[in-house]
């Protein structure tokens, strides 16, 4: 899919949020606000304040969840072939259930199903109020620790439906990473170690690059900081002509032999060639924000989720896209139906 087409797919998303803004402010027990203040979200971008009131009312949260593509609105019955009715039930954690009432003979067909069928939601025990703020919450970073306090959550509850999320976000920037650089462009490449473990244990490379020109970047996990290794993702992220700028590691040895134009920074000397102008200042400040960003409690993992979502984060700030919305963009658009989509998703809850 064009960025332009995500483009206008995020903005109906966003359109449709800023309606649900108005018609939540028309609530009568809604409280009112002073001097044009809006603690339920702008421009299409929603706040917690704003979940925790359009979840009051359950019949609006399900036109909404349905208004997004979070959910599914038509159901055929697996018995009878018919088209099911959606029906409030109270009793039900999230109030409503479809059924089939077509006659057959002297009775009626019994097929029944979930609102969360054929959905992200499908195999979550969660009611969908609380899917949303959890998902919420996770999106914005908010800590554990925080959430936990706040819904009630168990611990294994927040850690899995996080890594859930994260699974997404590292599907997304997969699937949309476009190679950076190309002739009059300049990329800064580097190596950083995420982790502070004394022995070394647990810590991981990552390799990256920042095309100076737009800001594009990518962060890639390596197991090893070898020539081979690096110039195998050099060249899957760098286009040939890229003026690369890197210090002097012998890894990077051979980058004029693949087509780039390398110019060379010797950290012992200085952060910028005095000769040439050249720094790496810009990758070492993504490195700086990138570790900041991660959970300083993930020292033994990998760091590929995390990184996704940092990724993620960024790719949103670089679109001016808000980050819950744009996953709510992600989620909506693909097709929960087919049983690999869930596969990570059973044991999240």
């Amino acid at each position: 899919m064009c960025s332009a087409i995500r483009y206008v797919m995020t903005d109906r998303i966003s359109e449709i949020i800023a309606s649900y803004h108005c018609r939540v402010m028309a609530m009568p027990f809604v409280p009112t606000t002073s001097y044009g203040r809006s603690s339920y979200g702008h421009n299409g971008i929603a706040t917690k304040f704003f979940l925790t009131l359009l979840f009051s009312d359950k019949a609006l949260s399900l036109e909404f969840l349905y208004d997004v593509g979070l959910l599914l609105s038509k159901f055929t019955c697996p018995t009878c072939g018919n088209s099911m009715v959606l029906y409030a039930e109270p009793k039900l954690k999230d109030g409503y259930r479809f059924r089939c009432r077509r006659r057959i003979y002297a009775s009626r067909c019994a097929g029944s199903m979930s609102i969360k069928h054929g959905s992200w939601f499908e195999h979550c025990n969660l009611t969908l109020a609380e899917v949303m703020f959890l998902t919420y919450d996770i999106v914005r970073r908010v800590p554990s620790h925080a959430i936990q306090r706040e819904h009630q959550f168990g611990s294994s509850t927040i850690a899995n439906w996080g890594q859930y999320c994260r699974e997404i976000m590292l599907e997304y920037v997969k699937g949309s990473s476009q190679r950076i650089g190309g002739p009059n462009k300049t990329v800064e490449i580097d190596e950083s170690k995420f982790g502070r473990r004394k022995d070394g244990k647990g810590a991981q490379w990552v390799f990256g690059g920042v095309e100076r020109e737009s800001g594009k970047t990518f962060l890639v996990p390596v197991q090893d900081r070898t020539p081979d290794t690096l110039m195998t993702v050099i060249s899957d992220w760098i286009e040939p002509g890229t003026t690369v700028i890197s210090d002097c590691s012998v890894a990077y040895r051979d980058l004029e032999a693949h087509g780039y134009t390398h110019e060379t920074v010797r950290r012992t000397i200085g952060f910028v060639d005095q000769q040439t102008g050249a720094h790496i200042n810009t990758i070492k400040s993504t490195w700086h924000h990138a570790k900041a960003y991660l959970r300083a409690y993930n020292r033994k993992k990998d760091y590929i989720y995390d990184l996704a979502q940092y990724m993620f984060t960024a790719r949103c700030r670089a679109e001016n896209v808000d980050e819950f919305t744009k996953f709510i963009h992600i989620v909506s658009n693909r097709d929960w139906s087919h049983p690999s989509s869930h596969n990570d998703a059973a044991g999240a809850m």
